[in-house]
């Protein structure tokens, strides 16, 4: 799937966006403005087995704190620190523990070009590790330690499909070298799109769907750490922020709107990512505009503003293969072209955004799977079958 064509001016900077989590020293490789040695041996963080109790108006406040301060010493253990060097100098990170193994989940904006790359756990412990797999696609990374069994407590993930706009959420990580740090909020929206890091045919970006927003505080350094329920499960893996503040030193600040791959995205990709070192994912071959507004549908003729209007289809795609069309004729919108498609439905779910599509292929479909596209095509409804492919 091409990135999505934006006709409207949106207050996006992706670019400032993808990279606003991994803290970076500026430095050139050789200098170490903060070495390894000299941060401070943090305490053992005891385990408490005790269940998460939900937050809710009814509970006292006294309990409420409990509540997170108990998930809190459950959950920490299983959150490390990624300390990087590249190119550009020293970075630090976040991320988790994912199995028994020693595998460790974060970005992979995280470990982009990194030279070295070491792996702080709660207790003190520090290890270097190994990148063995990365996702270009929803900027996940699996590192290799090799630790103790006492050090590797692997976290559980949630069902992202039950998150609710409104709920309690907490993100664990390491914001400005400070580790450890905890921050509560809540989900703000789901089914979010984001640019992939990942270049297609065409020179524009992939576009990653299956994204969780919150406004739990999330800065440079959080990036790879998770965002969990009050239940202690992982339902989202922090990656980027969207921000017009920044520090000193050029780096994005929280504005109280953050991005978490969802759960169970990564419950698709990461295992393959360990098994066979990639993830494919399914590809249609078009771009759209993100949502058509009332004046894009008046400038196409369109009877309705729902649906994922091709905007362009891709020489050789699936969607080319199909029959699908893109627009051609020129309107009063510079950029927006009418005459083409307008997708209302796949395999029977009814679209309103190209998010949504992105969506339902994310979290549902592989390459080689068949769907069922309802098109509205000058004003009458048809039906096209194709068969996904992976992306290029």
């Amino acid at each position: 799937m091409k990135h999505s064509v934006r006709i409207l001016p949106v207050i996006l900077v992706l670019a400032m966006v993808l990279l606003a989590c991994r803290i970076e020293t500026g430095l050139p490789a050789k200098a170490t403005a903060v070495p390894t040695t000299a941060f401070p041996t943090e305490k053992a963080v005891q385990v408490v087995p005790q269940a998460a109790i939900p937050l809710n108006p009814s509970t006292s406040v006294s309990t409420q704190q409990e509540t997170l301060v108990t998930m809190y010493q459950r959950v920490s253990p299983g959150v490390v620190s990624i300390r990087v060097l590249s190119n550009q100098g020293e970075g630090l990170g976040s991320g988790f523990v994912f199995d028994n193994q020693g595998h460790i989940i974060t970005n992979y904006h995280v470990v982009q070009g990194v030279t070295d790359l070491e792996v702080d756990f709660l207790s003190g412990y520090k290890v270097r590790g190994k990148v063995v797999a990365t996702d270009l696609d929803s900027d996940l990374a699996v590192i290799q330690v090799d630790a103790p069994a006492q050090e590797l407590h692997p976290l559980t993930l949630g069902n992202s499909d039950q998150v609710q706009v409104g709920q309690s959420v907490i993100a664990i990580g390491n914001p400005f070298y400070l580790s450890g740090t905890m921050t509560l909020g809540i989900v703000s929206g789901l089914g979010r799109t984001l640019e992939s890091m990942r270049q297609a045919p065409s020179g524009s970006y992939f576009t990653a769907g299956g994204i969780i927003q919150t406004d739990a505080a999330i800065n440079p350094g959080n990036s790879g750490g998770p965002l969990l329920n009050l239940q202690g499960e992982v339902i989202g893996i922090n990656r980027a922020i969207e921000s017009t503040n920044f520090t000193t030193t050029g780096e994005p600040t929280n504005s109280g709107i953050g991005f978490a791959v969802s759960s169970n995205i990564v419950k698709r990709v990461v295992p393959r990512l360990i098994t066979d070192g990639k993830y494919d994912y399914p590809y249609l071959g078009i771009s759209s505009t993100d949502e058509l507004s009332l004046l894009n549908a008046e400038a196409l003729g369109l009877p309705q503003t729902n649906g994922v209007y091709v905007q362009e289809v891709t020489q050789g795609s699936p969607a080319e293969k199909a029959g699908l069309r893109a627009g051609t004729r020129s309107t009063s919108i510079a950029g927006l072209n009418a005459g083409g498609d307008l997708i209302t439905a796949i395999d029977g779910m009814e679209l309103r955004t190209f998010s949504d599509l992105l969506n339902y292929l994310f979290a549902d479909k592989s390459p080689g799977d068949k769907v069922t596209l309802s098109v509205l095509r000058d004003n009458k409804k048809i039906e096209v079958e194709l068969t996904l492919d992976k992306r290029p």
